[in-house]
């Protein structure tokens, strides 16, 4: 119990800027969406150069979008010096829309009404339990947000594909089987890796059109084979000797994942390995915080989903007879690679 003196030097301040969190999203949006940062990149510094880059008015002496840019430094994506601003690095290297890591895109998918929609009436979500979208949430059957998906975080996944197959690719011949492809960019790097792996891809039809643009794009297409579907009902094929099931099980309960492992384990080769990709909070549940939060995701907009620790995952895995699941924490994601090996 606590004493008036105990609340000594406490203030509600946290509670405070917890409750305005909504405007840090909304400035970056509008911010990536005028290309404010493209324009500073360019060398426009002062409120009034940077407001006839991005085509905003300029009454009241720019007041609109010296706001946002002030707001933008104090959430640490620019400096300011006097009266110009400049890019801090991680606007430099992730928001300038000529920078080869750009991927402001990604604010499409992330900050979709729909996807967003939900924590609108977060309380009803808690007591049902189960998120207010409807049929089965953001994993119904062809939901359009994952074309969305595909198209708009590319660019943010181009480097941990890259660090995976660096992991996994091997040499020789491989049989790959890429699990809700997305923009199928964990295949394509393999594929790029090892010139001799050839890759599946299995996602709805309309979001595989996305992966075959980018298996073009990065000249791998002839060892790319597109397998339009569900992953839950279509046949594998195979046996395969690395699976890959990127940011998938998260949107589902145990028993749905556990499935999906065992039919997984049907398709592979005996020493075959499972590449699993998700978002692996430590045993407490609330550390690291990245990892940790996205379970709010999942309660958001899912029906069961929940981001699983590394015992939660061996233990499934175990169960459809693999002997060993390693975990490598990623320097280009905060996602962790976990790597099981079918017995």
């Amino acid at each position: 119990m606590s004493t008036p003196g105990s609340a000594h030097g406490v203030n509600p301040g946290i509670i405070f800027e917890t409750f305005n969190m909504y405007q840090r999203s909304a400035a970056l949006k509008a911010a990536i969406e005028l290309d404010l940062f493209t324009a500073i990149a360019k060398g426009s510094r002062t409120v009034e150069a940077i407001a006839m880059a991005i085509g905003a008015s300029s009454a009241n002496n720019g007041r609109a979008v010296r706001i946002l840019c002030d707001y933008l430094t104090i959430m640490g994506l620019l400096s300011k010096e006097g009266e110009e601003y400049s890019l801090e690095i991680e606007a430099r290297l992730f928001l300038d829309r000529n920078s080869p890591g750009y991927f402001g895109g990604a604010a499409r998918f992330i900050m979709d009404p729909q996807i967003m929609a939900p924590f609108a009436d977060l309380a009803q979500i808690v007591r049902t339990g189960r998120t207010t979208m409807p049929d089965q949430g953001t994993v119904s059957y062809d939901n359009p947000v994952w074309i969305e998906f595909a198209e708009a975080m590319a660019p943010m996944q181009f480097m941990p594909a890259k660090e995976i197959a660096a992991i996994a690719a091997g040499e020789g011949e491989k049989s790959v089987l890429d699990i809700a492809a997305g923009h199928g960019l964990f295949g394509i790097m393999i594929a790029q890796q090892n010139p001799k792996a050839r890759v599946t891809a299995l996602d709805w039809a309309n979001v595989l059109a996305v992966a075959h643009q980018n298996a073009e794009k990065l000249g791998v297409a002839d060892r790319v084979t597109l397998l339009p579907g569900d992953a839950f009902t279509l046949d594998f094929g195979g046996p395969y000797d690395i699976v890959l099931v990127t940011n998938f099980f998260h949107h589902f309960d145990v028993p749905t994942c556990e499935g999906l492992i065992g039919k997984v384990s049907g398709a592979m080769k005996p020493g075959g390995q499972c590449l699993t990709l998700e978002f692996v909070p430590n045993d407490d549940r609330v550390s690291p915080p990245a990892a940790a939060s996205f379970a709010m995701q999942m309660l958001g907009s899912t029906r069961a989903g929940d981001a699983y620790t590394l015992a939660e995952y061996t233990k499934m895995f175990e169960k459809a007879g693999f002997t060993s699941s390693v975990a490598h924490r990623l320097e280009k994601s905060p996602g962790t690679l976990i790597v099981s090996t079918k017995g």
